[in-house]
Order: structure tokens, then C-alpha cells, then sequence
């Protein structure tokens, strides 16, 4: 589990849509993740990454992505 001491902002729609869409996260792998990431007041890409729901090389698409869309 990954707790942090500062409320985390909650995932945008274009980030949920990425991740559905271009790294085929499932809508129950996504729903898993929002919800943990939720309780542990954790940043959703970490969590998903922390579940083995991404891949090492997808949570850097992520981050790719963020850096883009910041």
C-alpha cells in the first residue's frame, strides 16, 4: 500500500481515457485502482503500478504522458 500525508487531487478524464484507451487498462482494473488510490490518498498511476495493473514500462508511459499534458 502506498499512503501519503497529502490529499491527492483525483484523476482527470483524459488521464482515466489514456489509460483505457492507449495502455487497454479494463474498466474494473480501473475502478480497483481509482477506489484504492482513493482510500490511500495516493497518486492513481502509483497505485495501479503497486497492484501489477501496469507494467514498469507503461507507469512511464504515464509519466510520459503527464509531462505532456501539464
Amino acid at each position: 500500500m502506498v499512503y501519503s500525508s497529502h490529499p491527492q487531487p483525483q484523476a482527470s478524464t483524459s488521464l482515466t481515457r489514456f489509460l483505457q484507451q492507449k495502455l487497454g487498462l479494463t474498466d474494473e482494473s480501473l475502478k480497483l485502482g481509482l477506489k484504492q488510490a482513493h482510500l490511500e490518498q495516493a497518486p492513481l498511476p502509483i497505485v495501479l503500478w503497486s497492484f501489477g495493473l501496469l507494467s514498469l514500462e507503461q507507469y512511464q508511459k504515464v509519466l510520459d504522458w503527464e509531462m505532456d499534458h501539464s
